[in-house]
């Protein structure tokens, strides 16, 4: 069986991605659209794809890059946040207009559609999640239920998006990839694009917190150990 994994090379679809590697022949593909840090993104991606033996590209999208005003493709500075933010819904809603990249998963999944559809794969693996859907629509579970109706009305093919963790904040994420040997040490989710981490955005703030809730050793070099 085949699937297609929508791989940025972060945390959580480095763990959506291995919760199927083991029954599926997974094809990853990475999206290259301007942001600041394309380059940590993909060779994260490289190396988790060399690991777990998928298959690997890169799609370009330089249009997506030119009409985005977000701060992770702009000169305009990305939001630092401290762990207090994090569970502020005004504060945090105010960091996810400043990253917010016009339709962007909606993009990414109509893509991953097209390549399902010609290589007949059956699922299409994404890392939406709980606790940033509520700050990016996008990531919740209405948005995958309306999404799979869509495929259901308009793909002559049987394949559904999984998300696996679509129910899972990020505590619960890290150990979910713990349980299934996820390389989660070799995942990169800072939004700067520095070659550590920063430890300040709020990307990483979330990452760092789950490590901490869950209880589990967190691998990841940080600028900022705050």
């Amino acid at each position: 069986m085949k699937a297609i994994a929508l791989l940025s090379g972060g945390l959580d679809c480095t763990v959506a991605s291995s919760v199927y590697s083991k029954d599926y022949e997974i094809h990853a593909i990475t999206f290259n659209y301007g942001q600041k840090s394309f380059k940590q993104e993909l060779d994260a991606s490289k190396r988790i794809c060399k690991k777990m033996g998928f298959t690997h590209e890169v799609i370009n999208l330089d249009w997506l890059g030119e009409i985005s005003t977000s701060s992770l493709n702009t000169d305009e500075d990305i939001p630092e946040v401290d762990y207090d933010d994090l569970d502020d819904f005004k504060k945090s809603s105010q960091t996810a207009s400043s990253v917010w990249v016009p339709a962007r998963n909606a993009v990414f999944t109509s893509i991953a559609l097209s390549y399902a559809e010609s290589i007949s794969a059956e699922i299409i693996i994404v890392g939406w999640d709980l606790e940033e859907a509520r700050t990016f629509p996008d990531n919740s579970r209405e948005f995958l239920e309306k999404f799979n109706e869509l495929i259901d009305v308009g793909s002559p093919e049987n394949i559904e998006i999984k998300a696996p963790l679509i129910d899972l904040n990020k505590d619960e994420i890290v150990k979910l990839g713990n349980q299934c040997n996820a390389p989660m040490e070799l995942s990169y989710s800072c939004y700067k694009g520095n070659d550590k981490h920063c430890g300040v955005c709020e990307s990483c703030m979330r990452r760092k917190r789950g490590f901490e809730k869950a209880n589990i050793n967190d691998l990841t070099e940080y600028e900022s150990i705050q």
